[in-house]
């Protein structure tokens, strides 16, 4: 599969918030701000983990659609790896 340069730019991103969270603990910011921050981070990883498994199941889908074969085990696998992101 190809990683677009939107999956990139959101791990980098996300790269940016966790530097951000780092500086919060170096300048000894309050617990609060430190903990909303680490919680704005999971959940944007949350977000690129589904958009890059949905994609994937997208390019694989068309894929195997065009070849005529079945995807069943191909939607059951996405679902595994959301559910096991959560």
């Amino acid at each position: 599969m190809e990683y677009t340069q939107e999956m990139k730019n959101r791990l980098k991103r996300i790269e940016g918030q966790v530097r951000g969270i780092l500086r919060l603990m170096e300048e000894e910011q309050d617990c609060k701000a430190v903990i909303t921050q680490m919680s704005a981070a999971c959940s944007a990883i949350d977000r690129a983990m589904a958009y890059t498994i949905a994609k994937n199941l997208q390019h694989c889908l068309v894929e195997q659609i065009e070849n005529g074969e079945d995807t069943k085990e191909t939607v059951d696998e996405a679902i595994k790896l959301l559910v096991r992101s959560r």
